[in-house]
């Protein structure tokens, strides 16, 4: 057979791949840094407590609060005991919830969290990005702290998912078939977000597809392939964070939205995303998307169980360069710093008191 010229050179052309870098496999890690009885008992507790927001038997608002990402877990730590110092203060009407995103959804390239390159260098060490990930959340779980983060890639899920008491799934990926067949099984309570259009349809098939028992491919503690019987989760909910550019968290659109869960035959619970689309892409204008969230709750909207801040030890964020980095500064999404946040918080109990 002749082979033209350009294939042949298309064909030479292509790189070698890779041979594939091991990884240890979930229950491995497990095994590593494991969950002690006591610790695990006291995350159902938390995970309990979320569920019973999520179904209007607990009057608290559910707070998602926390870094864009984390890329330094030193400073996530820090990060951590100002939350869990402050949760007391007003665990009588919030219930904080702390952000650990160790994934991060990319529009086309760029750093993909913690877990994936943990030397920010591009080196790509994501078995010890898995280690230093699964090792922080329980850290945190260990102050007290309930964690919350969004699972992006359904492998990483095992690693990761007998620390989490809520669970994201984002607005590239409420669609995907993968994430609501992993939804379904989990035990945590699962928030789906808009799509990037602001259209909710996606996120409310979403909550009824995840609802729903499934069987799907995946592999089990010791990385062989099986299929996955899951049960179904009850416990999802609507996120709402606005799209292209455009706000959906102010009274008309929340009417609708819950409105929309009624006639889909679904709990009409909600939680809104305070930045993104909704503080149009300015981290500054989250206080002004809690303060409209608060005064909706006030005035009689039990639709709304939650609301979700983007927040570090300092404000804004910086370019992502390695010997450079400033301490406690996000370097994905502009963030408020703490001092904002622990304002916002109290003020919120006070108001909601």
């Amino acid at each position: 057979m002749t082979v033209s010229l350009a294939a042949h050179l298309n064909e030479t052309a292509r790189p070698t791949p890779s041979p594939g870098r091991s990884l240890p496999t979930a229950g491995e890690l497990r095994r590593a840094l494991p969950v002690d009885p006591e610790l695990a008992g006291r995350i159902e507790h938390q995970r309990q407590a979320v569920r019973d927001i999520l179904a209007g038997r607990d009057d608290r608002l559910l707070v998602v609060v926390g870094p864009c990402s984390i890329h330094d877990p030193a400073a996530a730590l820090e990060y951590a005991r100002h939350l869990a110092e402050l949760a007391p203060r007003v665990s009588d009407r919030l219930l904080p919830v702390m952000r650990v995103y160790v994934e991060k959804p990319r529009t086309t390239v760029g750093w993909k969290g913690l877990a994936y390159d943990p030397d920010l260098d591009g080196s790509g060490d994501m078995a010890r990005g898995l280690e230093l990930s699964r090792r922080l959340m329980r850290d945190i779980a260990d102050l007290g702290l309930p964690v919350a983060t969004e699972l992006l890639q359904p492998m990483l899920a095992p690693y990761l998912e007998d620390l989490l008491a809520w669970v994201a799934i984002g607005a590239r990926t409420t669609e995907s078939q993968l994430h609501r067949e992993l939804a379904s099984g989990l035990s945590a309570a699962v928030g789906f977000k808009n799509a990037t259009s602001g259209d909710i349809g996606v996120a409310l098939d979403a909550m009824r597809a995840a609802a729903h028992p499934h069987g799907h491919f995946g592999l089990d503690a010791a990385g062989r392939p099986v299929v996955h019987e899951t049960a179904g989760n009850p416990h999802t909910h609507l996120v709402l964070r606005g799209g292209h550019g455009e706000p959906n968290y102010r009274a008309p659109q929340v009417r609708a939205a819950r409105r929309a869960l009624e006639d889909a035959g679904l709990a009409p619970r909600l939680m809104v995303d305070c930045s993104h689309a909704n503080a149009r892409k300015d981290h500054r204008r989250q206080s002004e998307v809690l303060l409209d969230v608060l005064a909706q709750r006030l005035e009689g909207e039990s639709a709304l169980a939650g609301l979700m801040l983007e927040s570090h030890l300092h404000e804004g964020k910086q370019p992502l360069e390695p010997g450079r980095l400033r301490h406690g500064v996000s370097i994905t999404d502009a963030c408020i710093g703490w001092e904002t946040t622990e304002h916002l918080l109290l003020s919120a109990a006070e108001r909601l008191r």
